[in-house]
C-alpha cells in the first residue's frame, strides 16, 4: 500500500459502517447476515457515492483536512497510531443503548416524515433511509446484552421496529427481521430469562407473527436478499416457539399456518426455505390439538399427502430433502392424533398412498409404516382398519411382520422400531376389525402351517429375554440403593420404567396382546400352536397374563376414563381365558 492509498484510508468507526463500504455492501450487515446483500438500498449507490466523495476527507480524520496536504509521513504515523488506539468495541451499557434507541427513533420519525412529505421524490428521503438502515445495523450490538432488553420495551423501540416491518422499502423491513432474529437467538434468550420474557411479551403484544407473515407475503424469493429475509423470519418464529412453546397455537392462528401450507405446496424447486417451512410446521403441530384442528380445516392433510406422494417411487435427492420428507411425515403423524383428521386422511386416500409406499420399498417406507400405526391405533382408527383390509393391506403388512427388510437395517432404522410399528398395526386391527375383515385377518395366521404364529412366538421370546435382562439389572440397582439407604421416589421408578420400555417392554406387550387375541378367536388351531410353542420353549402362561395385566394398567393416551375401564376389563378377560 503506497502513501497515496493510505491518504484515502478510512478507519473503522465501531459499529457504524462507513458509507463507502455500505455502498459496496448495498446496505447489508456482514456480521448479522454473513455478508448477505440487500437489493433496494444498493440501487441508490450513486447518491451514496456522491455523499462519500463530498465528506470522505472529513470522516477519515475529523478536523484534519489541512494536515492531509502537509507532511505525508506525519499523516501516516497519525493514521497508524489511530488504528492502534481504536477501541475493539465501545462498551455497551445502559446509557449507550438509550442513546442508540433515541437515535433510532429520531431517524425512523424523520424518514417517515420525509416519505409523507415527498412521496414521489425518492432523492428527498433516500438519505434518511440510509441513516435509518445504519442505526438498525448498529442496534445488533444490543443482542450481546439481553439483560438490557427491557430498555427496548420501555423506550417503545419494539413497537417502532414492528412498525417498520411494513415499511415501503422491503430492505428496511428485512434489516428489522435480521435484528429481531439476532435479538431472539435462543442461546441469547437463555442468558437472561428476565430480559427475554419482557422482549417476547412485547413482541407478542404487538402481533409480531401476523406482521412477519404480512411481510413474507410481499417478499420475492427469486431475489436472494428477500429469500434470506424469509429464512430469518422463520428463525425468529422457531426461536420464540422454543422459548415459549405455548405461543404455537396463537402463531398458527395469525396466518402462519396458512402461509406455511401455501409455501410448502408452491411449485418451486426444493430449497432451504421449504425445508425450514416443513420444520416449523412440525413444531407447530407438536402436542397441540388446536393447531392440528386448524391444519385439518385448511385441507392441510391433502397438502401433506400431495407433497409426500413425490417420494412414493423416488428417493429424496439430498440429505436436506430427506429431512424435509421426515418433517412432513412427522407433521402428518401429529395430525393423526386428532380423530377428525383420521377421517380426512381416510377420505384423502392416505391409506392407499402409505400402502403403495410400503410396496415400493423406497426410503419413505419406514415413515409410511409409522403413519399407518398412527392412523389405525385406538377406537378412532376403526374406519381406517377396515379400509386397510379392503385395499389388500394385509398382503403388504404381513411380509414386513415375517421379516425386517435388510434395507431398513442399512438405513439405520432400529429393528425394534420396525417390529413395534408392525405389531402395533396388527394389534390395532385385531382390536377394531369386525365380521368378514376380522376373519380375513385371523386366516392370515393359519396360512402355511401357521408360520405367522411361529414368527409371533419367536418375537415373544426375543423381547421377553431382553425385558427380563433389563428387569434383572434394575432389581440389582434397586437393591444397591436400598443398601446405601437411598429412597426410591417416583422419579426413580419412572426412570426404571422408561428403561424397561427401551428394552422392548411395549413391543412385548403388543406381541402378548396378539397372542391372547388369536388364542381367544375361536380357531382352535391357533390356540394349540401358541401353547405348543410356549411349552416347547419353557414359556409360561402366567408370565403372559402378568404382562397383559401390566399392559391393561398402563393404558392412557388421554382416552376417556370410561373407555380405559372398558378396555382394561376386556384385556384382563382375554388374559384370564388365555
Amino acid at each position: 500500500m503506497d502513501v497515496g492509498e493510505l491518504l484515502n484510508y478510512q478507519p473503522d468507526r465501531g459499529a457504524k459502517r462507513p458509507r463507502e463500504q455500505e455502498g459496496r455492501a448495498a446496505g447489508g450487515d456482514d456480521d448479522s447476515r454473513g455478508g448477505k446483500q440487500q437489493k433496494g438500498l444498493g440501487s441508490r449507490d450513486p447518491a451514496r457515492h456522491r455523499e462519500a466523495g463530498a465528506g470522505s476527507e472529513g470522516r477519515a480524520e475529523p478536523g484534519d483536512g489541512e494536515e492531509q496536504t502537509g507532511d505525508k509521513k506525519r499523516i501516516l504515523e497519525k493514521l497508524m497510531d489511530q488504528d492502534e488506539e481504536e477501541p475493539e468495541a465501545e462498551p455497551v451499557d445502559e446509557s449507550t443503548v438509550k442513546k442508540m434507541i433515541l437515535t433510532f427513533e429520531k431517524r425512523s420519525y424523520k424518514n417517515q416524515e420525509l416519505r409523507i412529505k415527498f412521496p414521489d421524490n425518492p432523492e428527498k428521503f433516500m438519505e434518511s433511509e440510509l441513516d435509518l438502515n445504519d442505526i438498525i445495523q448498529e442496534m445488533h450490538v444490543i443482542a450481546t446484552m439481553p439483560d438490557l432488553y427491557h430498555l427496548l420495551v420501555e423506550l417503545n423501540a419494539v413497537h417502532s421496529l414492528l412498525g417498520l416491518l411494513s415499511h415501503e422499502n422491503t430492505d428496511v423491513a428485512i434489516a428489522v427481521v435480521d435484528l429481531l432474529q439476532e435479538l431472539t437467538d435462543i442461546d441469547t434468550l437463555h442468558e437472561s430469562e428476565e430480559g427475554a420474557e419482557v422482549l417476547i411479551d412485547a413482541l407478542l403484544e404487538g402481533q409480531v407473527v401476523a406482521l412477519l407473515v404480512q411481510n413474507m407475503e410481499r417478499l420475492d424469493e427469486q431475489v436472494k436478499e428477500e429469500s434470506d429475509g424469509i429464512y430469518n423470519t422463520l428463525a425468529i418464529i422457531e426461536n420464540m416457539a422454543e422459548f415459549r412453546p405455548g405461543l404455537c397455537a396463537e402463531a398458527a392462528q395469525q396466518g402462519l399456518m396458512q402461509w406455511l401450507l401455501k409455501r410448502i405446496k408452491a411449485k418451486m424447486p426444493f430449497d432451504a426455505n421449504k425445508l425450514y417451512c416443513s420444520e416449523i410446521l412440525a413444531i407447530l403441530l407438536q402436542n397441540n390439538d388446536n393447531t392440528r384442528e386448524l391444519l385439518g380445516e385448511m385441507d392441510g392433510i391433502d397438502v401433506l399427502l400431495q407433497q409426500l406422494s413425490v417420494f412414493k417411487r423416488h428417493n429424496p435427492n439430498t440429505a436436506e430433502e430427506q429431512e424435509m420428507m421426515e418433517n412432513l411425515f412427522d407433521a402428518l403423524c401429529s395430525c393423526l392424533m386428532l380423530a377428525s383428521n383420521r377421517e380426512r386422511f381416510l377420505k384423502g386416500e392416505g391409506l392407499q398412498l402409505m400402502n403403495l409406499m410400503l410396496r415400493e420399498k423406497k426410503m419413505s417406507r419406514t415413515s409410511a409404516l409409522k403413519v399407518l400405526d398412527h392412523a389405525m391405533i385406538g377406537p378412532e382408527g376403526l374406519d381406517n382398519c377396515h379400509k386397510f383390509v379392503d385395499i389388500l393391506g394385509l398382503r403388504t403388512i404381513f411380509p414386513l411382520f415375517m421379516k425386517t427388510p435388510k434395507k431398513m437395517k442399512k438405513a439405520g432404522v432400529p429393528e425394534k422400531e420396525h417390529e413395534e410399528h408392525v405389531c402395533s398395526i396388527i394389534a390395532s386391527m385385531l382390536r377394531n376389525l369386525k365380521s368378514q375383515q376380522r376373519t380375513r385377518l385371523l386366516n392370515k395366521f393359519t396360512e402355511n402351517d401357521c408360520e405367522k404364529v411361529d414368527r409371533l412366538m419367536e418375537l415373544h421370546f426375543k423381547y421377553l429375554e431382553a425385558v427380563q435382562q433389563a428387569d434383572k439389572r434394575i432389581e440389582g440397582e434397586k437393591h444397591e440403593m436400598v443398601q446405601r439407604g437411598e429412597i426410591l421416589d417416583d422419579s426413580m421408578e419412572d426412570e426404571f420404567y422408561f428403561r424397561r420400555l427401551d428394552a422392548g417392554l411395549f413391543v412385548l406387550q403388543l406381541i402378548c396382546y396378539i397372542m391372547v387375541e388369536i388364542s381367544n378367536s375361536g380357531i382352535s388351531q391357533l390356540q394349540q400352536r401358541v401353547h405348543q410353542i410356549l411349552n416347547l420353549r419353557g414359556g409360561s402362561v402366567k408370565v403372559v397374563r402378568h404382562i397383559m395385566r401390566e399392559y391393561a394398567e398402563s393404558l392412557g393416551d388421554g382416552k376417556t376414563e370410561e373407555f380405559k375401564e372398558t378396555e382394561r376389563k376386556r384385556i384382563v378377560e382375554l388374559a384370564e381365558n388365555f
